[in-house]
């Protein structure tokens, strides 16, 4: 998570408000506005490369998937977030042009800067989300993938993907080889 964005605290109409404005993206949580950072190249590949893959499997179903310019509200916490990648298959959020609350697979791309935030603090948030069955989170330098599911006792139950192995998101009933999850990621960033 970025540094706050501002001194003061906002309510959320106001940072709906105030972010329609903006030219970066950032997110809210409690009245704190924290900025996002850009990604390098790996991470929107490797969330690109997830999204189509969804995208393509929910052709001709009520689902839609989501990227990184699409806020997801989490009442619970009085919180909007851009994910990297989700899926909804709600009526409501369909009907709803810039704000999606019901997500059932939410994906996150792992960076240095935010993967202890998007294991811990984000996903406590994330939970909150009723509808939310899957939390995936991609590890692009070890090339495995952590699925978090929710059992039928509410309980989230880690699924451990290992480099190499297809990732299996059973809220989307797809199963996405390691070999298109990570087509055209380098294994590592050239220096500049």
């Amino acid at each position: 998570m970025g540094q706050a964005a501002t001194e003061f605290k906002l309510n959320p109409e106001d940072y709906l408000a105030w972010e329609a404005l903006q030219q970066e993206r950032h997110e809210y949580v409690d009245g704190e506005v924290f900025n996002m950072s850009g990604a390098e190249d790996r991470h929107v590949t490797v969330a690109l490369n997830a999204a189509m893959a969804l995208r393509q499997h929910t052709t001709g179903s009520p689902c839609r998937v989501f990227m990184t310019d699409m806020k997801l509200q989490v009442a619970s916490s009085k919180a909007y977030f851009y994910p990297d990648v989700f899926v909804t298959c709600s009526a409501a959020d369909r009907a709803s042009p810039l704000v999606k609350q019901e997500a059932t697979l939410i994906i996150e791309v792992l960076s240095p800067s935010t993967a202890a935030y998007d294991r811990g603090a984000k996903f406590a948030h994330y939970r909150g989300i009723p509808t939310l069955q899957e939390y995936a989170l991609i590890d692009i330098d070890l090339r495995r993938t952590d699925v978090y599911r929710k059992g039928a006792e509410g309980l989230w139950v880690l699924h451990p993907f290992e480099a190499g192995q297809a990732v299996t998101l059973a809220s989307a009933d797809l199963t996405i080889s390691a070999r298109e999850l990570f087509a055209e990621v380098d294994d590592e960033t050239s220096e500049a």
